[in-house]
């Protein structure tokens, strides 16, 4: 069985390193975006199954990223994760009104991020 791919999609080495290196330790196949269009243009082209997507990044943000990927037909399997630092009543709403299929704020504990993950890529995503 292939591994699942995971894209992640943030602005800040600091946090875009370390997402990587426990994604690909917890066995997935890892790409990396450094900001919102480039994050779109790379889940368009790779079609990774999981999509760690931050909010606040140069060009495109997370909320439009993530509508973005909801708007079309042909990426409504890719399970997207908000990451960010932004964790008001409303900013989830949004987040979770656009499309995500979880919202973590930042700072988050590594295995709360592990175990949503596991559990996301597990099961099928309603359509």
């Amino acid at each position: 069985m292939a591994a699942k791919r995971v894209l992640i999609v943030d602005d800040e080495p600091n946090i875009l390193v370390p997402l990587e290196f426990l994604m690909k330790r917890e066995g997935y196949e890892v790409r990396c975006a450094q900001d919102g269009e480039a994050g779109l243009q790379a889940v368009r082209d790779w079609q990774p199954d999981l999509v760690l997507l931050d909010v606040m990044m140069p060009k495109r943000d997370g909320f439009e990223v993530c509508q973005a990927i909801r708007a079309e037909p042909t990426l409504a399997s890719v399970r997207v994760v908000m990451l960010t630092a932004k964790g008001r009543d409303a900013d989830v709403a949004r987040g979770l009104a656009l499309g995500a299929d979880a919202y973590l704020t930042k700072p988050f504990a590594t295995q709360d991020l592990v175990q949503r993950v596991r559990e996301l890529l597990q099961r099928e995503r309603a359509q």
